[in-house]
């Protein structure tokens, strides 16, 4: 029996910010990486392909931090 992978649809999502990052808030998933118990997400900005950082997957789960798919000011208000 496969064990169940963790953040099976990762890559490929996109996200908001809550907060400007790196002068951004629009993010979309390009990969994904497995490391014991823990998964990271590499994140790209979806203006600027130069802008990319590794960050716990987990995180994404936060609404404080992120929301998901790509929002407006408006509809984040």
């Amino acid at each position: 029996m496969s064990k169940k992978q963790k953040f099976p649809y990762l890559v490929g999502s996109k996200w908001t910010a809550q907060q400007a990052t790196m002068g951004w808030r629009h993010f979309q998933v390009i990969n994904r990486k497995n490391q014991g118990t823990w998964v990271f997400a590499e994140v790209v900005a979806a203006c600027d392909s130069d802008v990319r950082f590794w960050l716990n997957a987990r995180l994404l789960k936060d609404r404080r931090l992120w929301q998901a798919g790509w929002q407006s000011l408006q509809e984040r208000e």
